[in-house]
């Protein structure tokens, strides 16, 4: 049943196949775009009770998570408003299966709420459950040292607890993070703030010993910054990461979208075949799924550059197959980031276009089900509705207004144990977050 508050009853989309890695995707005339109408009335969308702050934007974070118990649960990391203008207080907001929701502050080992410094873009949360009820969250770190919370049993307070985490002193950036079927998580994050190399590293929390432990150096080359886009971990309980890479030290403009699978049960690391990588890969050695493409270069000028580049990602899996969904601005789009969908066939990537009808932010989820598919979110530039969701029939992507009369300008989402997508969506312009289910 859609709630009725915010809610209001609608885009054209292009669609291409697409082959060889190194190839720009393109958008293909011989695919007529399509759209839809209204959203069913299935949806659920709610304004969150509590105040957001503008900084609360990202497009790497993993700032929402679900648990199944008596019913749905579901939580929202994000930013209040801070004492300044300038600052931001991070909290989780807690949605119960009744519907009723609560707050729970980040706090310092002083009992009073974590307050940061607003940096968009870096500054931002990332939150799981592990399988004991505890949460975990890593927020506002840009080359920072740890900033990690977490409760110690479940509805717990959330806690300074960033002397726990390896790596003690390293300056940490990108913090996504996943929880396992066996309920232990795993954290993909930049790790260092040197000139000429910033590595990706991979995290494990045990869930029965309580601990954190590095499970390894993953991505890491002279001159390349990685970017850790995220994580998800199959029924097997093998680790599926997804990241891109950058000239050192940093750039807004990122390159070589690269694959990669984790097993924990013997300590390696494979592509998308299932051959076992040496790690830490570079990007001349990475399973990569959008390679460069004409008059594409590595470069950290992010006011001056316009050629083609990556920018944002997101994961799903299909079983233990990975799903991508990608933005990429190709030497023909005008300087458009048109959305992507990519997908291992035949011993390589099949890329495939979604949206190619206008400018999109650097917001981006994938969903996957045996049924449905895949359904691919984007937020459009502009427009009386903003964030769009994108099923595939019969090599053609139609895609449909998600939120309706709504103008969030950023997202996440997570598929919950149910089936359902469950969205974060914040309205930075009206400081406002959403939740909606559909």
């Amino acid at each position: 049943m859609r709630r009725p508050l915010h809610a209001r009853p609608g885009v054209a989309i292009a669609m291409a196949l697409l082959a060889g890695s190194a190839l720009a995707p393109t958008a293909s005339a011989s695919h007529a775009a399509r759209s839809a109408g209204p959203e069913p009335a299935d949806t659920t969308v709610e304004q969150v009770p509590y105040a957001m702050d503008s900084s609360n934007q990202a497009a790497w974070w993993t700032p929402a998570a679900t648990y199944k118990g008596r019913g749905q649960y579901t939580y929202f990391a994000f930013n209040e408003p801070g004492s300044t203008e300038s600052t931001h207080r991070p909290a989780v907001a807690r949605r119960d299966p009744d519907g009723a929701w609560s707050r729970l502050p980040l706090l310092e080992k002083n009992g009073k709420q974590a307050e940061f410094t607003d940096d968009l873009g870096h500054n931002q949360p990332s939150i799981a459950r592990d399988g004991s009820g505890r949460l975990h969250v890593f927020t506002s770190m840009h080359t920072d040292t740890w900033r990690y919370y977490r409760s110690d049993s479940a509805g717990g307070k959330l806690t300074d607890h960033a002397t726990e985490l390896p790596d003690q002193g390293e300056r940490i950036t990108y913090p996504v993070l996943t929880t396992a079927p066996n309920g232990d998580l795993y954290l993909a994050a930049r790790v260092g703030d040197g000139n000429d190399q910033r590595p990706g590293k991979l995290y494990h929390w045990d869930d029965g010993a309580a601990e954190w432990s590095l499970a390894g150096t993953f991505a890491s080359a002279a001159n390349r910054a990685v970017y850790p886009d995220d994580l998800q971990v199959d029924p097997s309980g093998r680790v599926h990461i997804l990241y891109q890479w950058s000239k050192a030290p940093s750039s807004a403009y990122r390159h070589a979208l690269s694959y990669l699978r984790y097993d924990p049960a013997t300590g390696t690391f494979a592509d998308s075949t299932g051959t076992p990588v040496t790690t830490p890969t570079t990007p001349a050695g990475a399973d990569v799924i959008q390679g460069l493409t004409a008059g594409e270069e590595w470069s950290s000028d992010n006011d001056g550059y316009r050629g083609p580049a990556v920018q944002s990602a997101k994961l799903a899996l299909d079983g233990a197959v990975p799903k991508v969904a990608y933005r990429y601005r190709s030497a023909d789009s005008e300087g458009d980031f048109r959305v992507y969908y990519a997908a291992p066939r035949d011993g390589d990537w099949s890329r495939r276009t979604v949206h190619a009808g206008g400018q999109t932010r650097a917001a981006l989820g994938i969903t996957s089900d045996g049924t449905v598919g895949e359904r691919v979110y984007y937020v459009t530039e502009s427009g009386s509705d903003r964030v769009f969701a994108a099923t595939e029939s019969a090599g053609t992507w139609t895609a449909r207004s998600a939120t309706p009369g709504l103008t969030p300008d950023r997202l996440a989402v997570r598929r919950d144990s149910d089936g359902n997508d469950v969205l974060y969506l914040p309205d930075t312009e009206h400081n406002r977050l959403y939740y909606a289910r559909r």
